[in-house]
């Protein structure tokens, strides 16, 4: 209508004066104009390209992803391997071409929760002062369903002992809180734990005279989270879910005894090789020993 002769002054009417006739914005036209006129493009990053093709880093992106030992590592992880392998990037760049390439983790959507009564942190300052504990279950061929019970150290996020066995008592629920105080203190023997503090859910196991009676004999503190708040053993859940997604989900165990190496070796790689974004992208085992070097200077 703006392009139409008035037949008085033998001039077009204008967008201003069509616009303000019909109470529209000349903005919306002009924005409808631009997006009848410009071809749609594929979203891309302002700015300049940087000195590696889109193509190539998803590429590297395949390759890294390809190479780790593990399963379901977000962007984040991702960009840290390229890091560590030489290749300098943003982090924003690989979200987005792990996005349109289909390499994204999957994401699960949770429920909406109403207050929580745990709203604190459960990460300490040093390694071997919280360690968290807890148990899962998976089926091997021979025995059926088996309990897998595992140790970690809440500043490290190291594993510290992880075991399976044919039933979940609460003497098999000690054995990976055993490997760890033999390993980080020197042995299995009275006080040898002294100072440290054991993260449990209200499970019956963990809840048991024998457990309770067990740890304070080796000088460790019982800390139980609250009740129907799992994030108080959040680092003891986080690892569960790690191994599931990277082990019990993908692999068959014919007998317990399979499952137990298997456990152990992944324990190996997970301390070497997971990297934890609040240690800087450093995995659990090399973070340990930073802060082993640090502490003849700090004394």
């Amino acid at each position: 209508m703006s392009k139409v002769i008035s037949i008085s002054t033998r001039r077009r009417y204008g967008v201003a004066r069509v616009c303000r006739i019909w109470g529209i914005a000349r903005a919306g036209v002009y924005r409808r104009r631009c997006v009848t006129e410009t071809p749609n493009a594929p979203r891309r990053r302002p700015g300049p390209q940087g000195p590696m093709a889109d193509a190539a880093l998803v590429e590297a992106i395949r390759q890294v992803l390809i190479d780790s030992p593990f399963h379901g590592e977000g962007y984040r992880k991702v960009w840290a391997r390229l890091r560590h392998a030489g290749l300098r990037t943003s982090k924003e760049r690989v979200r987005r071409l792990m996005r349109e390439n289909g390499l994204s983790a999957t994401t699960r959507m949770g429920r909406p929760r109403g207050p929580r009564n745990h709203d604190g942190t459960i990460i300490p300052e040093t390694i071997d002062t919280m360690w968290g504990t807890d148990m899962t279950a998976t089926i091997t061929v021979e025995h059926g369903q088996v309990a897998v019970f595992i140790a970690v150290d809440h500043c490290s996020a190291e594993c510290v002992g992880i075991h399976a066995a044919l039933h979940g008592t609460r003497h098999e629920a000690l054995e990976p809180v055993r490997q760890g105080v033999a390993e980080r203190f020197g042995g299995v023997e009275k006080d040898a734990a002294a100072g440290l503090g054991i993260r449990h859910d209200h499970g019956s196991q963990y809840m048991s005279h024998d457990f309770q009676k067990e740890i304070t004999w080796l000088g460790a503190t019982s800390s139980p989270a609250f009740v129907r708040a799992p994030e108080g053993n959040g680092c003891a859940e986080r690892f569960i879910r790690t191994l599931k997604e990277n082990l019990l989900w993908l692999r068959t165990f014919r007998t317990v005894e399979e499952l137990r190496h298997a456990l152990i070796e992944f324990r190996r790689t997970y301390n070497e090789s997971w990297l934890i974004e609040r240690h800087r992208h450093r995995s659990p085992a090399q973070f340990r020993r930073d802060q082993m070097d640090k502490l003849p200077l700090a004394a």
